[in-house]
């Protein structure tokens, strides 16, 4: 993976107050959709990213752009095999929040771990599971990353120090509170990132995690992504403060405020945290807003939302947008996206034969792994 980090301006923290949570109207009192908004909004992320990119390594940017790719594409496989029954049980999706995973990832070392939640296929993948491992794994096969016993909620690997995987809300922030403590006090020079939704701010764990990380001085990173609900309810329904990165000030640690749209924006204020962490053995929490374009889970037709409110953030599409920015600065061309775009193809073509063939997991599996 790639340790690079590039600088540029910070995002602006949103104002910490419970008048943010006003509607607009609209369809499903969701904020009616103004075209010439959001191209603007897009225009000016755009610029910024431009900045951004000239201090970025090529390869880095091919890498980037490539994982992206193929987050997205293999999500999409994801539901059509879902659809067709496939993978059973739950399945929570990534697209539109990519951006995330990859601008935050990319910088970390052998020594650093990864925690998240139910939505973890592309954490996985971009930790180093392969993409075929975390295929079978949804297909409940023995040929997945744990067997076939954990499938989508539950991904993780110890050798690429990836933690899951947790299907309990807030589940995870807890465990990796402890994993940083255990690399503060081997001296590891290592960070602990912690993924997990804005739901789970409002669950217990959250709160007594931060508040031991600023006491004990522990290197995790809290990663908020806000993607707007949890589960079918609106952030502005169930927070009376809507600015989650202003939480930081009430357990005296460094917040926030990251556009998960712009993968540049959140490699560059993730780079600090990192920095922070290993330097200062300091926590932070990170509020990266981002869009999840799909329901909660494949089970969630997603109604609560209008079609306006989807194609205001589908203009500032991840993906799009970062295209966008490597072709305007002449770092990449069209001949190079098909490359990509190719090769993010045929690794999930590969995944899904993988996964096909591998076989169900022994009947004597039943009964291992399982403690009381």
């Amino acid at each position: 993976m790639a340790k690079t980090s590039t600088g540029g301006k910070a995002s602006s923290r949103p104002k910490s107050s419970a008048s943010n949570n006003k509607k607009a109207g609209g369809e499903n009192g969701s904020p009616s959709f103004d075209p010439a908004k959001a191209q603007e909004e897009y225009k000016k992320r755009k610029q910024s990213q431009l900045e951004a990119i000239k201090g970025t390594d090529k390869d880095v940017l091919s890498e980037m752009l490539y994982e992206m790719v193929l987050g997205r594409e293999f999500e999409q496989k994801c539901a059509e095999v879902y659809r067709i029954g496939k993978i059973g049980g739950f399945c929570h999706l990534y697209i539109g929040q990519e951006a995330i995973a990859i601008g935050v990832q990319t910088q970390l070392e052998d020594r650093d771990f990864v925690i998240g939640s139910y939505r973890d296929h592309v954490q996985a993948m971009v930790q180093g599971i392969s993409a075929e491992a975390v295929m079978a794994e949804l297909y409940g096969k023995a040929g997945g990353n744990v067997g076939g016993k954990g499938g989508s909620m539950h991904m993780f690997s110890e050798e690429h120090n990836f933690f899951g995987g947790h299907g309990i809300v807030g589940g995870q922030i807890g465990v990796a509170t402890g994993l940083a403590f255990a690399q503060k006090y081997k001296e590891t020079g290592g960070v602990t990132v912690c993924y997990f939704g804005e739901a789970a701010v409002n669950q217990g764990i959250f709160h007594e995690s931060l508040n031991m990380a600023a006491l004990w001085g522990l290197p995790c990173i809290y990663i908020c992504e806000n993607n707007k609900y949890g589960m079918g309810t609106s952030q502005e329904r169930a927070m009376s403060i809507s600015s989650i990165s202003s939480k930081a000030e009430g357990y005296g640690m460094h917040g926030e405020f990251v556009d998960g749209m712009d993968v540049m924006n959140v490699r560059e204020v993730v780079g600090r945290a990192i920095k922070r962490g290993r330097e200062e053995s300091a926590p932070t929490l990170l509020e990266v807003r981002a869009y999840r374009y799909m329901g909660h889970s494949m089970s969630d037709p997603g109604k609560y939302r209008s079609t306006e409110e989807i194609k205001k953030y589908q203009e500032r599409d991840p993906i799009r947008l970062f295209k966008d920015s490597l072709k305007e600065a002449k770092i990449f061309d069209d001949k190079d996206f098909e490359d990509i775009e190719k090769r993010a193809n045929t690794k999930v073509g590969e995944a899904i034969e993988f996964a096909e063939n591998s076989p169900l997991p022994d009947e004597s599996e039943l009964l291992t792994d399982v403690y009381a």
